[in-house]
């Protein structure tokens, strides 16, 4: 979309708050457009093939993993802001790298992360998205990190604990930390881009869940939201209720029930943006959150994750898994931390010289959340003798 299509509240390009370090604009592209190329050349974006959401690398190959969950993101998030009139490519790069600071094995990996972190500031992966852009990846001879945009940065930090939030303030005044404590919203493109992620893995949690065996289409009968499209589409096409139809009509009701969900939050957001009439990014920070769903979609999507909560991601076999994949974070952190020279010979250099224990556990931790799943369980393999997944 040309920049005189957009809304007055969504982010020019032209009116961008900046790199941390100032570089001379591209000659043919946008400074989104910048980023979002800056982020798919990322080494941390291409470890995201082997990074998984609940179920794990090794238990099958058409499972999501953190890579087709960003790129389903972007999908949506690329939709939906061409109709509202939102800036696509600032979406674009936010949905590829908010999952770039995520460990392996999911949120089993997080909570196992940040349980070893807990006397050292903890964990918290939208956190490490920002750690990744702005000093982990090391690819430009003038600074660490890709020196990303400012709208792009916030996009990424989706939450932020007050203290972090302190934190980045005084390392950078007025910068990506300062909307937490001011408590303002960021911009239209990254609320869009909040709620396509939420859309996304509702869809393709059910998806996975179904093929994994887990969940039932009959169970997903109790979901009002799926099941009103399943309804629809047998009653389209009565040959799908057959045991042969039976991924077709999975794939045609989650299909339906994205369409309905990506309508809705158009719907819904054009009539919030008409009330508010926000005239520029600096007001959308002042008022409520503007991207929304619904009243009545925001209670079914609410149930589905309840749904799923109960049903998937506390599945025995899930959680089964699940409880090895913490071992396995547990097991690498306690030993890179007694013995930093087994980690890479970057991470154990900066180990240490780490001023404290405290940053000496952040280089371990940064170390860790880099990992692909299969690259975590061979390295535990290596240094406990011991095989806990694959």
């Amino acid at each position: 979309m040309h920049e005189n299509q957009l809304l007055p509240s969504a982010c020019h390009p032209a009116s961008t708050r900046g790199r941390r370090y100032a570089e001379e604009p591209a000659p043919t592209r946008s400074e989104y457009q910048r980023d979002r190329d800056r982020i798919v050349h990322s080494t941390a974006f291409r470890r995201l093939v082997y990074k998984t959401q609940v179920f794990l690398n090794h238990e099958g190959d058409l499972f999501r993993t953190r890579l087709t969950h960003s790129l389903e993101v972007a999908q949506l998030g690329r939709s939906i802001a061409r109709t509202l009139g939102l800036n696509e490519d600032l979406v674009e790069a936010i949905s590829l790298a908010h999952d770039l600071g995520h460990t392996p094995f999911g949120h089993a990996g997080q909570d196992a992360l940040h349980a070893c972190m807990s006397g050292h500031g903890g964990f918290e992966h939208n956190l490490q998205s920002l750690r990744v852009v702005d000093s982990l990846e090391l690819r430009y001879p003038q600074y660490d990190g890709l020196n990303l945009t400012f709208e792009t940065r916030e996009g990424i930090l989706k939450h932020c604990s007050r203290a972090h939030a302190q934190a980045l303030e005084l390392g950078e005044p007025g910068g990506v930390g300062q909307r937490f404590l001011l408590r303002q919203q960021p911009s239209l493109e990254a609320q869009l881009c909040n709620l396509a992620d939420e859309i996304a893995y509702n869809a393709h949690d059910i998806d996975d869940g179904v093929r994994s065996g887990l969940i039932t289409l009959e169970q997903l009968r109790e979901v009002p939201l799926f099941d009103r499209y399943r309804a629809q589409a047998q009653a389209e096409f009565p040959g799908l209720g057959a045991p042969s139809g039976q991924r077709r009509l999975l794939y045609d009701a989650i299909r339906r029930m994205l369409s309905a969900q990506v309508y809705d939050v158009i719907e819904a957001t054009n009539l919030a943006l008409a009330r508010a009439m926000p005239a520029s990014v600096e007001d959308v920070r002042q008022l409520p959150p503007l991207v929304v769903f619904g009243d009545v979609m925001r209670e079914q999507s609410q149930a589905l994750k309840r749904f799923l909560f109960h049903n998937l991601y506390r599945h025995a076999r899930v959680t089964q898994t699940t409880d090895q994949a913490r071992r396995v974070v547990r097991d690498l952190f306690e030993l890179y931390l007694s013995s930093p020279r087994e980690m890479k010979p970057a991470y154990a250099e900066r180990n240490l010289a780490a001023a404290d224990r405290s940053a000496a556990a952040r280089v371990v931790a940064d170390f860790i959340a880099g990992m692909t799943d299969r690259y975590a369980m061979r390295e535990h393999e290596r240094l406990t003798g011991q095989r806990l997944l694959g």
